[in-house]
């Protein structure tokens, strides 16, 4: 595989550069706008500067070629720092959902010395052998088989599909808004030109082979504090994944989202940025002591 030229990366900033700087990484075939404005501006209201982003193949980001991505994981773990530097920025507190909790992970392991604290959404532990937890729920792995069978050229089986995908991800503790969702759908499908490119995703490394590097056993190396946020009815990732997550780094912390689905729901936004706020403020050191066994609560 040809190495793909640097590409560009859309990003979008809230609040006042002189706070203290956090960037949002989100997941597989999601532009930056799944990250809602309110969210961020919400966050930004807390003292951030908060720094969104279109993962290359989504948004208004680089796209490629659908079925041939000239990339690898361990390049988005890049496009993550790539970021950072285009607004000068030395260090950061990280915030990663899903896929981009991965990606998060990789960049805190990778950059150590750009990352001031890690916050994990809804994702599952890299470098961790995690065929003994709970997998993807069988509802949501026959709704993901119906992908498949869309057109991904054609805006309306798209719009169905992901906001189907959306209804299929969410928790059970709020109901589902399928007309607020489809409009969020549409504005992102056109925004992005379609979601062809963005299914190159699928196609990386997964796992413990993201980026094409050995990252067995390695997030007992973390440095950076992590939080991990996790809904208790996440489909994709099973709350094991969280748990699990949390236990494998020395300085850690589980914040469990009651009937919470694989998803930002606004109704639980309150809860999620309260615990982000609190992490980023907090004193942890940034050199823990990897003989304190990771903190879990609820």
């Amino acid at each position: 595989m040809m190495k793909a030229a640097e590409p560009e990366i859309a990003s979008q900033t809230f609040g006042d550069p002189a706070h203290p700087p956090m960037l949002l990484i989100m997941g597989a075939m999601a532009s930056m706008l799944w990250w809602p404005e309110a969210f961020c501006r919400k966050l930004a209201g807390k003292g951030l500067f908060v720094i969104r982003y279109d993962n290359r193949d989504t948004g208004r980001s680089t796209k490629y070629a659908p079925g041939e991505p000239p990339y690898t994981f361990d390049d988005m773990v890049d496009d993550a720092i790539r970021v950072l530097d285009s607004y000068s920025i030395a260090k950061a507190h990280v915030v990663g959902m899903s896929m981009g909790g991965m990606i998060a992970q990789l960049v805190a392991l990778k950059y150590p010395s750009r990352i001031i604290s890690l916050t994990a959404i809804s994702t599952s532990p890299i470098g961790i052998d995690t065929s003994l937890l709970p997998g993807t729920t069988e509802a949501y792995m026959k709704h993901s088989a119906e992908g498949a069978k869309v057109d991904w050229s054609d805006r309306a089986q798209v719009v169905d599909f992901i906001v189907k995908d959306a209804h299929a991800i969410a928790g059970t503790a709020h109901p589902f808004d399928e007309k607020r969702t489809r409009a969020f759908v549409e504005q992102d499908y056109d925004r992005s030109g379609g979601l062809l490119s963005a299914t190159n995703h699928f196609m990386l490394k997964s796992g413990e082979d993201r980026g094409g590097e050995d990252r067995k056993g390695r997030l007992h190396e973390l440095k950076a504090p992590l939080l991990v946020i996790h809904g208790t009815a996440d489909p994709i990732f099973p709350v094991e994944h969280g748990v699990a997550l949390a236990e494998a780094v020395a300085v850690a912390r589980l914040v469990r989202i009651e009937g919470g689905g694989h998803e930002l729901h606004p109704d639980d936004w309150a809860a999620i940025i309260d615990a982000i706020v609190t992490h980023s403020q907090s004193q942890i050191s940034a050199e823990p002591d990897l003989d304190t066994p990771s903190a879990i609560v609820k």
